[in-house]
C-alpha cells in the first residue's frame, strides 16, 4: 500500500541494504509503471490524469446534501487536506472538480452511473468499498473529474481520506504534529482503483489509560468526552478502521457525555465494549449505577435491567453488542468452568436484544470474547448461536491462543483481540511501543489464514506511543494479502516516508525497525540490574553499543531534518529511542554497580553516580516531551511510570532501585571474564582463547580504596598480547594471540598481575588446532556455539511447505517459519527440513538448544512441534510447549522466546549436518545455541559463532 506521493517499495530485503542505498531508493521519481496505475497520485502530469492541485490551486471538491452527514464531513477534512498541500490555497472558480458520494445517496453519482458513464458493478454490496476514477464529461460543463463513490457510508469516507493520504497528508497529522507538504502541483492517474476491506470490523481498544491519556485528555479536553473522542474517530477512520473499544478505567462513552455516541454514529465509528462489559455498558455503569452484587447466579433481575438500559440506550447507533459475562473488575466469574451459567446469560441477553429491537436478536451484531478463562467454556463445549462472532484472544502478549480449524466457518465469523498493551502479570508493559511489526504479521497472518477476518481489535494503550504497530495492524486488517512478508522489509521505510519525506527515509525505518526490536528482546518494564549479563559474552556492553549507535544515529537524523518536523521527529522516533536507551543503561549501572560492591570495587561509587544521573535524565526526557514537544501539548502523555517495578502492577512512582557501596580497603583487586567472583589468593582459569572462536578475554585490575593501583601485567608466552584500557580506578587488560607465532594444539599459559607486594596468577587457555575446518561450516570454538536461524546451509520443500525468512522478527536477527500454516502435520523427518553444517571439535553428546518464538498451538492441543537430528540419525521429535504451568509462560513471554534443549550425539569429529525438520505449522525459529555443558549465563546468550573461509 502506497504511503505518500513518492513513496516506493522495492522487493530487496532491508537487511541487504545499507541505510544510504535504502534513502536513495526511496527518492528515485516514479516509474513509468508506478504512475499508470489506476488514479495513483503524482507531482508530475499524467496523460488523461486529473489535476489535483495545479500551480498551488487545489481542485474543488463537491457532494451532495443528501449525503450522510458523516461523509460531508470527511468531504469538509478533505477540502482542508488540499488546501494545505496546496500551502494554503483555495479553488478557483474554474477549478477542476471532485466529485465524492454515497451510491443511492448521492444524485451526482447515481446520475454518472445511470449514464455509463461511471461502472460501479464490481462496487456493489462491497462492505466499505470505494472505487477512485477519472471520468470524461461527467456533466455538461466539465470536461474531466476525479470522481469517489463509495457502496456505503464509510467506502465514501475511506475513499476521500484515501486520496488525502496518497496526496501526502499523514493520518498523525493532528495526533503526531506531521507537517503536510507543500505541493504545486498534483495529478491523479487514469484508471479506477478500487478497494475494500478482507477484515469487516478492524478496530482499536483505548485501555489501561490512566495516568497518560487519562491526564492528558482531562487537561486537553477536560475529559474524555465529544472533543476528545471526535479526534480518536477521525485518526480511526483516516487509517481505515471503522471499530473502538472506548476507554473504560472509570469511565464510560454513553454515561460521561451523550454527545460521545452521538458523533460516532455519525462520523461512521461502529462501538462496542470491550470484552468484559456486555451489552453496551461500560463496566464503570455497575459502579454508578448498578443495585447489588455483579454476580448472576445471585443478582439476575438486576442486571438484566442494568443491561436492557444498554441495548435501549443504543437505539439506531451502528454497534457491535459484547455478550457474556465476567467477573467484577475483568476477573474470573467463578471458580472453575461455568458453562451452564454463562450459557443462560447469553440467551437471556439475546432475549433482551431482541425484546428491545423488536428484530430476532441475529439482526443485531453481536461479539463473544474467549478471553482468559472464557476459552475454558468454549473448549468445555459451551457454544453461542452461530450468528454470533467468535472473538479469539492472545495470551495478552502478543501469542494467538485458539483459531478456527482451517475452511471451518460460521455465519458470525470469527476475530482476535490482540495487544500491544497490558496490565497483568508477569508485568505490565504500557510505557513505550515495544511491539515488532513482524510479530505482528506472523501472528495475524496465521489468524487470516485460519478465516478469523470478521473483526480485529488491538489494545493500543494510551495509543500515543503505538502510532506505527497502530497503523500497520489496521493497514494488514484492511487487506492481508497485499502484505506478503516480502513487503514487511519496505513498510516501516514507506511509512517513515509518509510522516517526514523520502529522503531521510531508509535511515529513519532503520531507527524505527531497530529500537523496537531491542526494545522487544524484553520490555522495558521487566529489565533489571541482573537482565544483561555483566561477566558473559561481553553482553551488557554488546547492549549498551547497540543503544549507542541508535542514540548517535538519531541524534545526527534530528539534526538534519527542517524544523518542521522536529516536533513529530521527537515523538515519533527521537524520545523512544533516548528513552529507551536511558532506561537500559539505567539498570545497567544499577546492575554494575551492585557487583563491583559485591567484589569489592571503590568504582561501585562511580557507578551509583551513573545510575542515579540516568535517573535524573528520565526526569529531564520526559519534561521534554510534556512541556517543550509542539508547545506543552502532549503534557502528561509520558506519565507513566516504569522504573522501579517490583512486582507485576507498576509503582506508583518512578523509583531509583537500591544501591549498593563497597567498603575502602587497601590495594587492588582482580576480576576475570566469566566469574562474579573476585579472584583470590588462589588462581584462576580464564574462558578459552581459540583461534576460530573468542579472539579476546578480559581481566579486570580494581581499586579497593581511594588510590589507582600501580601493578604490571607478565604473560608466560610472547604470542600472548596484552592491551591496558583504564576508566576511573579500574583498569581492564585485554587478552588476545598472535595466531601466527601460537603453537598448535591446546597451551596453558599463566597470567600474573603484579604490584603492591602481591601477585595473582591466572591462567590463560588457548586452543590453536591443527586441523582446519570444513568450509562454509559454523565452527565448535571450545565455548556455546551460536547460530542464526536464518543461516542453514539449505532449506528443502516437502508437500507444498517451504521456509520463509522474517525479517527483524526475534530477539537477534530474524525468524524462520514454514508456511503455509494451514497444512497438515508432517511425520519426524518427513516434512520441510533446515539444515546447518558444524564443524565439531570432537564426538561425544552435545546439548542443542533450539530457541523458537513464544507462540502458542492455536489447536488446541499439547503444543507444535518440531524434530533434530544430525546427519541421518533419527530424528528427536521436541515439543514447543513442555511446561504449560503458569509459572513456564511467565518466563517465556518475559524472555520473548523459548528455549528448548534436546541431548544429540556427535558421532566423531569433523563436519556434520545438524537438521531441523518442520511437523506441526505455527513454529518460528530464531536461533540455535550447541554447548557441551552448562552454558554461562546471560540473556541473549553468545554472539554469532563463525563461518570457515
Amino acid at each position: 500500500m502506497s504511503k505518500g506521493v513518492t513513496g516506493l517499495r522495492t522487493a530487496v530485503s532491508a537487511l541487504a541494504l545499507a541505510a544510504a542505498v535504502a534513502a536513495a531508493a526511496a527518492l528515485a521519481a516514479p516509474t513509468a509503471a508506478r504512475s499508470a496505475e489506476p488514479a495513483a497520485v503524482s507531482e508530475r502530469p499524467v496523460a488523461g490524469g486529473f489535476s489535483l492541485i495545479q500551480g498551488g490551486k487545489p481542485a474543488r471538491v463537491e457532494a451532495d446534501v443528501t449525503d450522510w452527514p458523516g461523509v460531508l464531513r470527511a468531504v469538509q477534512g478533505l477540502r482542508g487536506d488540499l488546501s494545505k498541500l496546496a500551502g494554503g490555497g483555495q479553488p478557483p472558480k474554474d477549478a477542476p472538480v471532485v466529485i465524492v458520494g454515497t451510491l443511492g445517496k448521492s444524485a451526482q453519482i447515481d446520475a454518472l452511473v445511470a449514464s455509463g458513464r461511471l461502472d460501479v458493478s464490481a462496487l456493489k454490496g462491497r462492505w466499505e468499498g470505494f472505487v477512485q476514477q477519472v471520468v470524461e464529461n461527467p456533466r455538461p460543463g466539465v470536461a474531466r473529474a476525479l470522481v469517489i463513490a463509495g457502496a456505503d457510508k464509510r467506502g465514501t469516507i475511506f475513499g476521500a481520506y484515501d486520496l488525502a493520504e496518497r496526496a501526502g497528508v499523514s493520518p498523525w497529522t493532528w495526533w503526531a504534529d506531521v507537517p503536510v507538504p507543500v505541493r504545486r502541483d498534483l495529478s491523479v492517474a487514469p484508471g479506477a482503483n478500487l478497494q475494500a476491506p478482507k477484515v469487516k470490523y478492524r478496530g482499536i481498544f483505548l485501555n489501561d489509560e490512566n495516568p497518560a491519556l487519562y491526564g492528558w485528555a482531562n487537561a486537553t479536553f477536560g475529559g474524555f468526552n465529544h472533543a476528545f473522542y471526535e479526534r480518536v474517530y477521525e485518526l480511526v477512520l483516516r487509517l481505515k478502521g471503522d471499530y473502538l473499544w472506548p476507554a473504560m478505567w472509570g469511565k464510560a462513552l454513553y454515561d460521561d457525555d451523550p454527545l460521545n455516541a452521538v458523533l460516532a454514529d455519525e462520523m461512521g465509528v461502529v462501538i462496542g465494549t470491550s470484552h468484559h462489559e456486555p451489552m453496551m455498558r461500560a463496566h464503570v455503569e455497575w459502579e454508578r449505577h448498578g443495585q447489588g452484587p455483579w454476580d448472576y447466579s445471585k443478582n439476575p433481575d438486576a442486571l438484566r435491567r442494568f443491561w436492557r438500559e444498554g441495548v435501549e440506550r443504543m437505539g439506531a447507533n451502528e454497534s457491535l453488542v459484547t455478550v457474556g459475562m465476567r467477573g467484577d473488575g475483568d476477573e474470573p466469574m467463578t471458580q472453575g468452568t461455568a458453562t451452564q451459567l454463562l450459557e443462560t446469560i447469553v440467551a437471556d441477553q439475546r432475549k433482551i436484544i431482541g425484546e428491545v429491537t423488536g428484530k430476532d436478536p441475529s439482526a443485531t451484531p453481536q461479539v463473544w470474547a474467549l478471553y482468559k478463562e472464557v476459552q475454558d467454556y468454549y473448549d468445555a463445549g459451551m457454544r453461542v448461536p452461530d450468528d454470533v462472532t467468535l472473538l479469539f484472544a492472545d495470551d495478552n502478549w502478543g501469542n494467538i491462543r485458539r483459531l478456527p480449524k482451517p475452511g471451518e466457518t460460521r455465519p458470525g465469523g470469527y476475530g482476535v483481540y490482540y495487544h500491544f498493551d497490558y496490565v497483568g502479570g508477569p508485568r505490565n508493559y504500557k510505557w513505550l511501543n515495544t511491539n515488532q511489526i513482524e510479530r505482528t504479521w506472523e501472528q495475524m497472518k496465521r489468524a487470516d489464514d485460519h478465516g478469523a477476518d470478521r473483526l480485529w481489535i488491538v489494545n493500543v494503550g494510551d495509543l500515543k506511543p503505538m502510532e506505527l504497530p497502530t497503523e500497520f495492524f489496521l493497514d494488514l486488517a484492511w487487506n492481508p494479502g497485499a502484505m506478503p512478508v516480502g513487503k514487511l522489509s519496505t513498510y516501516t521505510r514507506d511509512w517513515a516516508a509518509a510522516q517526514f519525506g523520502p529522503e531521510h527515509a531508509g535511515e529513519i525505518a532503520a531507527l524505527l525497525d531497530g529500537y523496537t526490536r531491542l526494545n522487544a528482546r524484553r520490555k522495558p518494564e521487566l529489565i533489571d540490574g541482573a537482565t544483561f549479563s555483566l561477566v558473559n559474552f561481553g553482553e551488557a556492553e554488546r547492549v549498551e553499543a547497540e543503544w549507542a549507535e541508535l542514540e548517535r544515529r538519531a541524534d545526527a537524523m534530528r539534526k538534519a531534518l527542517p524544523k518542521s518536523q522536529e516536533d513529530a521527529f521527537f515523538q515519533l522516533v527521537w524520545f523512544p529511542i533516548m528513552a529507551s536507551a536511558n532506561h537500559t543503561r539505567l539498570y545497567i549501572a544499577v546492575g554494575r554497580n551492585r557487583l563491583h560492591a559485591a567484589q569489592g570495587r571503590s568504582s561501585a561509587a562511580a557507578e551509583a553516580d551513573k545510575a542515579r544521573a540516568l535517573f535524573a535524565r528520565d526526569v529531564e526526557l520526559t519534561r521534554q516531551f510534556h512541556e517543550d514537544l509542539a508547545g506543552g501539548k502532549w503534557r502528561h502523555m509520558m506519565s507513566q511510570t516504569h522504573i522501579g517495578y517490583t512486582g507485576w502492577q507498576q509503582p506508583e512512582a518512578n523509583v531509583l532501585p537500591a544501591l549498593a557501596s563497597a567498603p575502602a580497603r587497601e590495594g587492588f583487586g582482580v576480576a576475570v571474564e566469566g566469574r562474579e567472583a573476585p579472584v583470590g589468593e588462589g588462581e584462576a582459569t580464564l574462558p578459552r582463547l581459540h583461534r576460530w572462536g573468542a579472539q579476546s578475554r578480559w581481566i579486570d585490575v580494581f581499586a579497593r580504596g581511594a588510590a589507582s593501583p600501580d601493578f604490571a601485567v607478565k604473560t608466560g608466552a610472547p604470542w600472548l598480547k596484552t592491551a591496558l584500557t583504564s576508566s576511573g580506578a579500574d583498569t581492564r587488560v585485554a587478552l588476545s594471540v598472535d595466531w601466527a607465532r601460537a603453537p598448535k594444539g591446546l597451551s596453558r599459559v599463566p597470567v600474573r598481575i603484579v604490584g603492591d607486594g602481591r601477585e595473582v596468577v591466572l591462567t590463560a587457555v588457548v586452543d590453536n588446532p591443527a586441523r582446519k575446518p570444513a568450509r562454509g561450516a559454523f565452527v565448535e570454538a571450545g565455548q556455546p556455539l551460536a547460530i542464526e536461524a536464518e543461516h542453514h546451509a539449505r532449506a528443502t520443500a516437502a508437500d507444498g511447505v517451504a521456509w520463509t525468512v522474517i525479517p527483524n522478527l526475534g530477539r537477534t536477527l530474524s525468524g524462520v517459519a514454514a508456511y503455509p500454516t494451514t497444512a497438515p502435520s508432517s511425520a519426524p523427518g518427513k516434512g520441510a527440513m533446515l539444515e546447518y553444517l558444524v564443524d565439531f571439535e570432537k564426538a561425544g553428546p552435545v546439548e542443542l538448544t533450539v530457541l523458537v518464538s513464544p507462540g502458542l498451538d492455536v489447536t488446541g492441543g499439547s503444543g507444535p512441534r518440531f524434530a533434530l537430528s544430525i546427519d541421518d540419525a533419527p530424528p528427536v521429535v521436541v515439543s514447543t510447549i513442555p511446561d504449560s504451568s503458569e509459572k513456564a509462560w511467565d518466563k517465556v513471554v518475559a524472555d520473548n522466546v523459548r528455549a528448548l534443549t534436546t541431548s544429540l550425539a556427535v558421532p566423531s569429529a569433523g563436519v556434520h549436518r545438524v537438521r531441523l525438520w518442520r511437523m506441526d505449522p505455527g513454529v518460528v525459529f530464531q536461533r540455535l545455541v550447541i554447548s557441551r555443558g552448562v552454558v554461562p549465563a546471560s540473556y541473549l546468550g553468545p554472539s554469532e559463532g563463525a563461518r570457515a573461509n
